[in-house]
């Protein structure tokens, strides 16, 4: 007797509706062969199918690289979903380098169009919509001058190293090591009492700085020290010449942190956030404050989503540094005109996009209910009268889902803490969670359309 192989219902919905989407899978094709002059001809390398498909699957199941290829090499099912079959599975930086290929504008025009095909199919008609800003965080540690300044001293000073063994020599003739030194200084800040703080804290962040100057200068010195020095081969030398791009941009970071640290804590000035740098090896990192009480401070990018009644996330942005909530009104009613082709019946934020110009804008684009609490200031009675009103209060129980989104993106699809490196591997990221869910939501709809219960009923 012949056992059929099936896939769990979800992946198996999931697979139907990428199976009907080809201009999703060329846009991802079009990714993968950009920059290419020959794209057709060397060694076959894994398809936009399989890509694209592998990718999802991650993200549905929250695996890392590693995770994800040992499971679809083991699983026939899983096989079958990514369209191996009985094809040998790659390694798992083979995924890594597949998914980098993607851009964070062509992922956006993916779920545009995953979003469209759901709009198509009547899943989804736009009457309502809710929206929320929350943070995505970097992989950093809490950022403190002492520990930017170990951090500039340790990693320039292991750079130097690698790219004297690169050369074959034992040391670079000028360079100063001051990892021991700088090493001591900054647990000693660490380990002052409030009160040693007031007293020693100047004198010793001096001693540091002038440690953390003192190795980038070194650092510098050693590059024009090698610069006529070459590899033994082809190899080597394009090794050496990543080394010396690496060594110059930590020493441009490092020049920041230096003055940084040096105009906070020896001249006692207010530097604003913009000109301030969180981390050598994430320098994208914002700073985020919201008034939250357990996190007052978060470091990261903030994060707009709106979503449909649905659960589709129509709308996602990456923000750039910390910008209020009420700006995002007006942009996310025009782009969501442009999706369903009318702006929502219901609208639903919370008080954080409250103004006055963002309610003419709703009323503008005939939206019937404007669910956005009055943020501070003596409410009038007639504003207290529709907010107390059944229409505003079922408005703000639909709007309290986008939070319970946001907590399954970061649980269930990895979206809490970015590990990856560069800013656009970060959007990468939210636009796989996005899709990631997007997709497991129209698979529910679509397996709900077609039960039988639904049907007999």
């Amino acid at each position: 007797m012949q056992q059929d192989v099936r896939l769990e219902p979800m992946l198996q919905a999931i697979s139907d509706f990428l199976a009907d989407q080809k201009d999703i899978i060329e846009r991802i094709r079009r990714n993968l062969v950009r920059g290419l002059k020959k794209p057709r001809s060397g060694r076959s390398g894994l398809t936009a199918s399989q890509i694209l498909r592998s990718l999802v699957l991650m993200r549905v199941k929250n695996w890392d690289y590693r995770e994800l290829r040992e499971r679809i090499a083991d699983g026939v099912s899983l096989r079958r979903f990514t369209d191996f079959y009985c094809r040998p599975v790659p390694k798992h930086h083979s995924f890594q380098r597949g998914f980098v290929r993607l851009t964070p504008q062509s992922m956006k025009e993916v779920n545009a169009l995953v979003v469209g095909a759901a709009v198509k199919l009547g899943l989804e008609d736009g009457a309502k919509l809710r929206a929320d800003t929350t943070v995505v965080q970097t992989d950093i540690h809490h950022p403190t001058d002492n520990t930017l300044l170990w951090d500039v001293v340790r990693v320039v000073t292991r750079e130097v190293r690698r790219l004297a063994k690169a050369l074959e020599m034992r040391k670079i003739k000028g360079f100063c090591d001051r990892t021991r030194a700088a090493r001591r200084r900054m647990y000693e800040i660490q380990r002052m009492t409030t009160r040693q703080r007031q007293d020693r804290q100047t004198e010793t962040y001096r001693k540091l700085i002038g440690f953390a100057a003192e190795v980038l200068a070194s650092a510098r010195g050693a590059l024009k020290e090698t610069a006529k020095m070459r590899g033994q081969d082809i190899v080597t030398s394009l090794a050496i010449e990543a080394l010396r791009k690496k060594i110059e941009d930590f020493c441009g970071l490092g020049d920041r942190v230096v003055d940084q640290a040096r105009r906070r804590v020896l001249n006692g000035e207010q530097v604003p956030n913009s000109d301030k740098i969180y981390s050598i090896f994430e320098p994208h990192t914002d700073l985020i404050v919201r008034g939250k009480v357990r996190t007052p401070v978060e470091f990261g990018h903030k994060i707009f989503l709106a979503e449909s009644a649905r659960g589709l996330i129509t709308q996602y942005e990456v923000l750039k540094g910390n910008p209020s909530d009420e700006i995002h009104v007006s942009p996310c009613l025009e782009r969501h005109k442009k999706v369903f082709g009318r702006a929502p019946k219901l609208y639903s934020t919370d008080r954080g996009f409250f103004s006055e110009r963002n309610l003419t804008s709703c009323k503008r684009a005939h939206v019937k209910v404007a669910c956005i609490p009055q943020r501070g200031g003596k409410k009038t009675s007639q504003r207290e009268a529709y907010e107390s009103s059944a229409v505003f209060k079922e408005g703000q129980r639909f709007r309290a889902g986008v939070e319970g989104r946001i907590s399954v993106l970061f649980r269930g699809r990895g979206m809490k803490r970015c590990l990856a490196e560069g800013r656009e591997r970060f959007e990468l990221l939210v636009a796989a969670a996005v899709l990631a869910n997007n997709l497991m939501q129209i698979a529910t709809l679509l397996m709900t359309k077609s039960s039988p219960k639904r049907k007999a009923a």
